[in-house]
């Protein structure tokens, strides 16, 4: 190995002799989330980014072990890219402080190792390849190291790049295959780290949490926050500024809780009077009542956009039901002739089955039923049904129609089975007359309900 060779490899592994060791620290980065109005907030951990909204926890007090408040904020208050640039600035302070020389120090072993291999190898096929092994690990290093001692490595690689070029033409090839390294840092702008905050600057943190974030509930629990902390601190705080910081958060929360009762009694009484609307089918009133939201929410200052977007949507849900309510009266409306029509044909059949109620009553009670009494039924059952033979019922009063020819014909077994029974003496068939009796019965009754609906005027639901 000649003498250039030598010096390259022992000046670069000079240069990877590591400064006096850091001790490594276990403590929680402060990071900082920046808001486009240039307010930054405090988060304790990294920030994260989920759909639209900037999720982090922020300290409430300047302890070792300070207490942390949820803060959730929309994407488009914060500057995310600010954010992001502190973040990495953070992140590499951090790292420099804890584990960078660690990390270097073993690097140098490593690459130390390798290279005192350069000294004791014979062939200089050998040779280059532990070279140039050495090479590429020192130059993804500083990259994967947040560019820890990048200026060294870049001496080492050039030195590196010397002894491959002295190990390549040493083996007599005509050829050489020349790796040029250019070094160029990326731009980047510079984000000053700034000192972790005080107890002061804490409240004064939480402050301006409550006036960026966009939930009420968050910004009264927030404002509760810096009370509770003020009333816990006090002797550590400037007197005044924690009077009038107590107050102003007393004052937004006072406020916060007259806009919720607000906001509450306008959804209340918005509601009755869109329950009242759609049950009239009132569409242009209800039309009417969903401009006065948007009138009495500007009124309000616009401060409760998920509450008024609730109540929008439930009156929107009322005005297409009002309007689903007018369309099937309009339809009634139209059909009212056909189904009066029908309701004086099927009187007749109706009012001779309320004949029938007497004696099915007393065949359902097992009470008794004369031989005169099981004739007169299927008698009448065999009129009824004559009757309704003839009558073609209207698409509203099928349903119906059918249940009243079911309860007809429930009556008629009914008096056939209590026959049979009384002939028989079988109490047993008398119980399955008492239950077709009571069939038809609850079959009649519902058959009359569902004719009577059908000729009134739709309601809501």
């Amino acid at each position: 190995m000649g003498p250039r060779l030598v010096a390259a490899v022992f000046a670069a592994a000079a240069l990877l002799v590591p400064a006096a060791h850091a001790q490594a620290q276990d403590d929680v980065t402060l990071l900082r989330v920046f808001l486009h109005d240039g307010t930054s907030l405090v988060s304790y951990g990294e920030p994260a980014q989920v759909d639209n909204r900037v999720i982090f926890s922020m300290p409430t007090d300047a302890s070792q072990s300070p207490q942390l408040h949820l803060i959730n904020l929309p994407l488009e208050r914060v500057d995310w890219d600010r954010t992001t640039r502190y973040a990495n600035a953070a992140r590499m302070a951090h790292y420099v402080k804890t584990k960078a020389e660690d990390d270097y120090a073993a690097l140098s072993n490593q690459v130390a190792t390798t290279l005192n291999q350069v000294a004791h190898a014979p062939d200089p096929g050998q040779r280059l390849s532990i070279v140039e092994e050495a090479r590429r690990t020192l130059a993804d290093w500083p990259d994967q190291h947040y560019g820890y001692r990048k200026t060294e490595v870049r001496q080492m690689l050039s030195m590196l790049d010397e002894a491959i070029a002295d190990l390549r033409a040493a083996r007599g090839n005509g050829r050489f295959d020349l790796t040029l390294t250019a070094f160029a840092d990326p731009p980047t702008i510079p984000e000053p780290l700034l000192p972790p905050p005080n107890l002061k600057e804490s409240v004064e943190q939480v402050m301006a949490a409550a006036r960026a974030v966009d939930t009420p509930a968050e910004r009264t629990s927030l404002l509760a926050t810096v009370v509770a902390t003020i009333d816990r601190s006090k002797d550590a705080l400037p007197s005044e500024w924690a009077a009038a910081t107590r107050a102003d958060a007393t004052d937004a929360i006072r406020i916060e809780e007259q806009l919720d009762r607000s906001y509450k009694q306008l959804t209340q009484r918005t509601m009755a009077s869109a329950n009242y609307r759609a049950r009239r089918a009132d569409i242009p009133g209800l039309e009417r009542l969903l401009l006065s939201i948007q009138r009495r929410d500007a009124a309000l200052g616009a401060k409760r956009a998920e509450a008024v977007a609730s109540l929008v949507a439930a009156v929107e849900s009322k005005l297409d039901a009002a309007r689903q309510l007018q369309l099937a009266r309009d339809r009634w409306a139209l059909r009212e002739p056909d189904l009066r029509r029908y309701r004086l044909a099927i009187d007749a059949p109706i009012d001779l089955f309320n004949e029938l109620q007497a004696p099915l009553e007393r065949i359902k009670s097992l009470a008794g039923s004369p031989p005169a009494t099981l004739t007169f039924i299927q008698r009448r059952v065999a009129r009824i049904l004559n009757l309704v033979s003839g009558i073609v019922p209207p698409e509203e009063m099928a349903s119906g129609h059918a249940l009243l020819i079911s309860a007809v014909q429930l009556a008629g077994h009914s008096a056939q089975i209590r026959r049979e029974a009384v002939l028989a003496s079988d109490m047993s068939r008398a119980w399955d007359a008492s239950s077709a009796a009571a069939g038809a019965l609850m079959l009649a009754a519902r058959a009359r309900a569902d004719i009577q609906s059908a000729m009134r005027l739709p309601q809501l639901r």
